[in-house]
């Protein structure tokens, strides 16, 4: 039996968003965040591997190209095999590096990747020039995209001599390197001393980056048929109950994690989670973390806020009704805002509570239970203001466009149809309370952001959002229906005039995601797993 291994000093992420460089979703934050908590301890090595996209300009982020930073002889581009069923192909790539924040990071370039101008979907651009790639529809070359990361970052660090303690892939499509390698003689050789763990954030229907053709995905992942046919879900090669074969697994909270595998929740991911316990797989549950001082609002000008203010301080919140005012102003009748597409409009009414809503227009988000709730209010005649921010399905951006320009909403319901960073933060900073109605959400991280500018949430309590504790951290209802979204919406609204009793429940979540959630805690679940991923693969 080989010597286990007692510590892990060699990290390699492999990923298809990264922090400010390419994102999409949650998983650019955890992908940074995580990595640059794990690099900060002494004699640790983090080095984090993504696509070049078109929208991406290494040299102006500071990137050179990787043989002209090191010292060993790198070739200035490689091939790797990108078969097609019937066609055997390859394709070339070269490597942009960077050192940030003490992340090692490497930039796959490639044709494929370049001529992408977001990290999932087609873009307005796309579709000018090509009416088949519809806005908003997702690559159709998806699966090549994710195989020419996976393949690109091991012949990578072949080419660098990198033996990885870990290799942590981030979703489906990062799923197949642990077979790739598991499968492959001598990669497997090569890689003996190297534990896998593959992170789900993700776990709901058209997230797995599954195929339904078979000789494509034998072809393209060079996998002995055997193993596709043991890979299916649903009919498809699902590439995480592939994963599951040769990787720890886990997904990004632990209520999640038991949801899937041990409730009918898990019809949401087309039964990914009962599949995976059906083999005798244990899928594990870690809770994202959040680094406050992202979301500091006492560095309120480097945020874009009007005013600084400090939920943990009741002499220093001043600035946070200051930041209300100044939203309202801002979203007034005749404004315009700058980066999104404004429809209906605030009064400036102070007095009542405001509501706010940041995230993907989607059903998942449940966009379609907050839109029959707000219909709810407005019969009822509750005195409230609403901004909504974000963009989704034309279907669903046409219902809230309606929605905030009906005369009887004029002055309180205002629809952003876009996305802005710093004006997210003016919205977050601003709201009194912040709506999180989602039908399912493996961790979440809107909640945590929310808090850190004394927003409280209001929260389906499922998945990750069970972290927020009603009426202690926020408010929480238990079944995903309009009715119980309205009667926590009654509750909040009525606690909205008790200042004494809100303002223990700001300083409260904070104090919370302090103690238990910020990365300098999470990643040490995170090291523990890492240790668990060696030793089972020194049990090999």
């Amino acid at each position: 039996m080989k010597k286990k291994h007692k510590s892990v000093r060699n990290i390699w992420m492999v990923t298809r968003e990264y922090g400010d460089l390419a994102g999409a979703g949650g998983v650019k934050d955890v992908a940074a965040q995580l990595s640059q908590a794990l690099a900060s301890w002494t004699g640790r090595s983090v080095h984090v591997v993504l696509p070049c996209y078109g929208f991406i300009d290494p040299e102006a982020r500071g990137f050179a190209l990787l043989q002209q930073t090191s010292s060993t002889d790198i070739p200035s581009s490689f091939e790797v095999d990108m078969n097609y069923a019937g066609e055997e192909r390859r394709e070339s790539l070269r490597i942009w590096y960077a050192r940030i924040s003490r992340v090692h990071i490497y930039l796959l370039d490639s044709p494929r990747f370049r001529e992408k101008n977001a990290v999932y979907t087609y873009t307005a651009k796309e579709e000018e020039i090509d009416s088949l790639k519809r806005q908003g529809e997702g690559h159709i070359d998806y699966f090549a995209m994710n195989l020419l990361l996976q393949k690109g970052a091991l012949q990578l660090m072949l080419l660098i001599g990198e033996r990885p303690d870990i290799i942590h892939c981030h979703d489906g499509h990062t799923a197949v390197l642990p077979a790739i390698i598991r499968e492959t003689p001598w990669l497997q050789s090569f890689f003996r001393n190297t534990g896998l763990l593959v992170t789900v954030h993700n776990a709901g229907i058209g997230y797995h980056q599954d195929v339904a053709d078979l000789p494509y995905a034998k072809a393209m992942t060079g996998l002995p048929y055997r193993v596709i046919l043991a890979s299916r879900l649903g009919g498809s090669f699902d590439p995480l109950i592939n994963a599951s074969m040769y990787a720890l697994l886990n997904t990004v909270s632990e209520n999640y994690a038991r949801e899937l595998q041990e409730s009918d929740d898990d019809a949401q991911t087309g039964w990914f989670g009962h599949r995976l316990r059906d083999m005798g797989k244990t899928l594990e549950g870690i809770t994202n973390g959040i680094d406050p001082q992202i979301f500091d609002p006492t560095r309120g000008r480097d945020l874009g806020l009007t005013a600084s203010f400090d939920p943990r301080d009741d002499k220093k919140m001043k600035g946070k009704q200051q930041c209300k005012t100044s939203l309202i102003e801002e979203l007034a009748e005749d404004a315009f805002v700058e980066g999104v597409k404004k429809y209906g409009f605030l009064s400036g009414n102070l007095q009542c509570p405001l509501f706010t809503f940041i995230g993907r227009l989607s059903i998942q988000k449940g966009v379609d239970t907050l839109y029959n709730a707000v219909l709810e209010m407005v019969q009822q005649n509750m005195d409230f203001q609403l901004v909504i921010l974000g963009s989704g399905t034309t279907d669903m951006e046409r219902n809230l466009i309606e929605l905030a320009e009906r005369e009887v909403n004029r002055g309180r319901i205002c629809f952003l149809s876009g996305y802005d960073l710093q004006l997210a933060n003016r919205v977050y900073s601003s709201g009194d309370f912040f709506l999180v109605p989602s039908r399912y959400e493996p961790c979440g991280l809107t909640d945590f952001i929310a808090q850190l500018f004394g927003n409280l949430p209001i929260v389906h309590h499922v998945g990750g959002l069970i972290k927020v504790e009603d009426e202690l951290t926020g408010f929480a209802y238990p079944e995903n229906s309009t009715a119980s979204l309205l009667e926590a919406i009654s509750r909040a609204m009525t606690k909205f005039h008790e200042p004494a009793l809100i303002r223990e429940m700001q300083k409260t979540a904070v104090q919370r995601i302090t103690e238990r959630y910020t990365w300098k805690v999470v990643k040490n679940h995170y090291i523990k797993l890492y240790q668990r991923a060696l030793s089972e693969e020194a049990l090999r």
